[in-house]
């Protein structure tokens, strides 16, 4: 009887499951289509075109097998056209190079069980739902897979399959705070429809087999209900309250006091999940405190939970996957367990050689079978990392493990052959493939073939071998460092015999050029413990005559440099006596233009020299500054005026444009709300009148000061000053905008005499996983073009083409991914790409460091803003007395300016001057 009314809810479960399920994905061939309503042929022509349309693209997604958008939109779009076949084949593909997200199984476990009607196509999704449940801990989908299977309860075995199946759903999730209480209702509400079935008919009297069936039921749904009160949980406090109704018993002692202490646990979880609800995604801080948090309390079941709720959200992050795969390794060691969370790590981020070689040491300390762990070694070699070293590392980790197996005790065996073969192998994959693909072998002090030696040296007994692999590695550039002889020597010393020794530290010390001392004194060392007079004498002679050419070479590279120091010297000194003429020259120059001034101008005084501007940039112009005068007086200005009536001389011109225009003062107060503007054309016309229009649009703009020389030429750079501080902050968007054919620099108008700190560089200088380095391209390649090019490999953000000042490009360019995954698999793909029959390199952007200027001594002088931005003023009166200024000429003057000790009188070196007491500057100021 219980039997027939399983089979009954069976049955009746499946009838609403029919009817749900009766609503195909949109675009089914068995839904009929919407297209074919109408029935008119225009609708119909334009579903043949649409159809082909998705056809053409259906063909090209599919080729792109390892883009992970591509895969997406493939789906996508094979659901809408209804090709479920298709459909089908393509979530297998994607599912075999990637794990998929919750959302994706989800779709593709409902599109299965509505096409689910046998028992064996029911048994499929079965199979389906246990690949689901392996790529990431997600409660919906294990609540997805209970509910399904109390769908087949009908079928022999079925109520102990759904029993198993809620069971390691609450192993996975059942800890889930915010989530895990749903996993534990459905559970109740299964065994209490089980319940249900197994009360006798009314009025019926049970039989004592029956009595016993319900007892036993009652006590799983009293089991139930203990096990999850004893769980910190959201909502617990109702869960008690259903219990205590359900319950026709008091709740036990026991089963209260655990309810309690998991209250005052979850108190303690409440502010991680408040934080983990209020912050963004990926909120991977966050759930680092929470794991701190769970690590301090010690619960392995908690600790690995919270691990993978966090590695849910932030599977791409390399970190996360090798501390949880370290907690695994040390803590837990679970075979089944450890292995499913490093092959998650490494499916998740390929590129990463750490996950890989962690996943090969956990696959031999758990004893996998040989093959599968070779197989997983050629998968990492097909993963597409992203440096030349990370290929050394995995083939090392690899012949490490190889090398484990052999037992060297037998003279050969099949292991020891296959080890020798994969060092011969993995010296030739660095040599072609890493080569060829980074430009570099990644092992350039062949640490890979070294080892290969000390295993034959050491562990095969077979020198000869070693000393062919030793020979190979010199021959690679490695002959003139020390370290690579005294390796060798060592090795040899080790297992050997003297006459190699002997043999190979001669060589060391005819090659070697980094540290020839220390060879030497190892070989002289070997002959005066071993060798005989011959061998001494030998030794000695061959040491000193190399040292004495080491020295003849070093003496003539010190020479060398002492005179290229020398000729800097000179060079610096003519470029300082050479700015002194210049300075001088101007001094007189503006002296007489100073005399004709004051019959004209009395009240500008010596304040004239700031309406002469020079026609060199500044060092500040293109980071958003001008040097100090400039700042307070931007005196170009002063050159635009109105042509003089008849030929008069530019000098003239500009002598009347500064009587006749007032200067224009820069507030300092106005920064704010001001930006600078540099790298413009020198020949734009009207500069004000353009830049205003170009800014209008950020907000109101009170004022365009253009800079101008004293000829009434444009600078190339002006001040925009704005209404309000949202404007100016709106403008600086509009940097690298091209006007005129140039890249407008836009900047904050920030004094750097005040900020010597501030920097507008707004791009990264560090590692850029996410980003790749484009150089070799044509340089007539647009922005578009390249985009068509990347966006083949992943999801492309952002394009920058870099260019010189003038706006010619250069030829390179940054590509920005959403991901990791995608640059990296960008970088395999593009890298030696012909572009317009040009070959292109492709990298992950890693910009040098930028080298910081040197401390000189003229860093020990004071400040030079103390006389402005361009030294001491022209026309700055000094305050002291003449006769106590230092003289630049170091040859001392009388006091009645006649020379003393001069060439002709005599010959000794000037003496140093004599230090003056204050009684002597008095007696010498009190003299005239």
């Amino acid at each position: 009887g219980r039997r027939a009314e399983l089979h009954k809810m069976a049955a009746a479960g499946a009838e609403a499951a029919a009817e749900e399920e009766k609503r195909l994905p949109e675009g089914d061939p068995e839904s009929g289509g919407d297209s074919d309503d109408e029935g008119d042929s225009d609708s119909s022509g334009d579903g043949e075109d649409e159809e082909k349309e998705n056809g053409a693209e259906i063909q090209r997604l599919s080729i792109n097998a390892f883009d992970y958008n591509c895969h997406l939109d493939l789906i996508k779009l094979l659901r809408q056209e209804g090709e479920l076949v298709k459909l089908r084949r393509a979530r297998q593909k994607m599912s075999e190079l990637f794990p998929l997200t919750e959302e994706i199984w989800l779709d593709w476990l409902k599109d299965e069980i509505k096409m689910a009607s046998e028992i064996s196509e029911r048994e499929k999704v079965y199979e389906l739902f246990e690949r689901a449940v392996k790529d990431y801990i997600c409660p919906e989908i294990w609540l997805e897979y209970a509910q399904y299977s109390i769908g087949g309860i009908g079928q022999e075995g079925g109520i102990e399959r759904v029993r198993s199946i809620f069971e390691r759903a609450l192993t996975a999730v059942g800890l889930h705070v915010t989530k895990g209480t749903a996993l534990w209702e459905a559970y109740r509400e299964f065994e209490n429809a089980i319940l249900e079935t197994a009360q006798p008919a009314p009025g019926s009297i049970p039989s004592p087999e029956q009595q016993q069936v319900l007892c036993s039921q009652l006590e799983k749904i009293h089991t139930l209900f203990r096990r999850q009160l004893g769980i910190p949980l959201l909502d617990m406090e109702a869960s008690y309250a259903e219990y205590e109704e359900w319950s026709e018993e008091p709740i036990p002692e026991a089963t209260v006091k655990n309810y309690k202490k998991a209250l005052q646990q979850l108190e303690k979880c409440k502010p991680y999940e408040e934080a983990l609800l209020g912050a963004e995604t990926p909120k991977l801080a966050e759930y680092q405190a929470y794991i701190d948090f769970e690590m301090k309390a010690g619960d392995p079941a908690r600790i690995q939970l919270i691990y993978e709720r966090a590695l849910a959200e932030n599977c791409l992050v390399p970190d996360l996957w090798a501390r949880y795969n370290q907690y695994l390794d040390r803590q837990l060691k679970v075979k089944e367990l450890v292995l499913s969370a490093h092959d998650r790590a490494v499916r998740n981020c390929p590129w990463t050689v750490g996950l890989w070689i962690r996943y090969l040491l956990a696959m031999e300390r758990h004893r996998v079978e040989h093959s599968i762990i070779s197989e997983m070694f050629e998968k990492a070699l097909n993963a597409g990392f992203i440096q030349a070293t990370d290929y050394v590392e995995i083939w090392q980790a690899y012949l490490d493990y190889l090398r484990r197996r052999v037992d060297f005790t037998q003279d050969s065996s099949k292991e020891l052959e296959e080890l020798r073969s994969a060092f011969a192998r993995a010296v030739e994959y660095l040599k072609q493939e890493v080569e060829e693909r980074f430009s570099e072998s990644g092992d350039p002090s062949c640490t890979i073939m070294q080892n290969w030696a000390r295993v034959e040296a050491r562990l095969c007994n077979n020198m000869q071998k070693a000393r062919e692999l030793w020979d190979n590695i010199m021959t690679k550039g490695n002959a003139k460092y020390a370290n690579m002889w005294l390796e060798y020597y060592n090795l040899e010393r080790a297992h050997g015999d003297t006459q190699h020794c002997r043999k190979a530290l001669h060589r060391a010390v005819q090659c070697t050029s980094d540290y020839p001392e220390h060879v030497c004194e190892v070989l002289l060392t070997l002959e005066r413990i071993e060798g005989t007079l011959e061998d001494w004498d030998a030794a000695v002679q061959k040491t000193e005559n190399r040292l004495a050419r080491v020295n003849e070479q070093r003496a003539k590279a010190a020479e060398k440099e002492a005179a290229l120091a020398k000729q800097e010297e000179e060079r610096a000194e003519q470029r300082k006596q050479a700015r002194a003429e210049k300075k001088a020259s101007k001094k007189a120059k503006k002296t007489r233009t100073g005399d004709k001034r004051k019959a004209d101008e009395d009240d500008e005084g010596e304040w004239g020299q700031e309406e002469e501007l020079p026609s060199k940039r500044h060092r500040g112009d293109s980071d958003g500054v001008l040097p100090e005068e400039d700042m307070e007086v931007e005196t170009g200005l002063f050159g635009r005026s109105e042509k003089p009536d008849g030929p008069a001389a530019p000098k003239e011109r500009a002598s009347t444009s500064r009587k006749d225009i007032p200067k224009v003062f820069h507030d300092s107060s106005k920064d704010k709300v001001t930006v600078f503007v540099s790298n413009l054309s020198y020949t734009m016309a009207e500069p004000e009148a353009k830049l205003r229009e170009l800014f209008g649009s950020c907000g109101e703009v009170v004022e365009v000061r253009a800079v101008f020389n004293n000829k009434g030429t444009f600078r190339g750079y002006c001040y925009v000053q704005f209404r309000e501080e949202e404007a100016a902050r709106q403008a600086l968007a509009l940097d690298r905008t091209a006007v005129e054919g140039r890249p407008m620099f836009v900047s904050p108008c920030v004094d750097k005499n005040k900020n010597p700190d501030f920097k507008v560089f707004r791009y990264s200088t560090t590692l850029e996983k996410h980003k790749l380095f484009i150089s070799g391209l044509p340089f007539s390649c647009t922005k578009e073009e390249l985009e068509e090019v990347c966006k083949a490999h992943g999801n492309v953000k952002d394009i920058r083409l870099v260019t010189n000042r003038a706006g010619k490009p250069k030829g390179l360019a940054y590509v920005e991914y959403e991901n990791e995954a995608q640059a990296s698999q960008a970088v395999l793909k593009m890298d030696g790409l012909t572009v317009k029959d040009h070959v292109i390199k492709v990298m992950i952007s890693n910009p040098p460091l930028r080298k910081l200027p040197e401390p000189s001594k003229a860093s020990l002088v004071p400040p030079r803003q103390i006389y402005g931005a361009r030294g001491k003023g022209r026309t700055q009166l000094s305050m002291m007395p003449r006769a106590l200024q230092r003289q630049s000429n170091p040859v001392a003057k009388a006091e009645n300016g006649m020379v003393q000790n001069s060439p002709a009188a005599s010959s000794e070196p000037p003496a140093e001057p004599k230090k003056m007491s204050n009684a002597d500057f008095a007696k010498m100021l009190l003299k005239k």
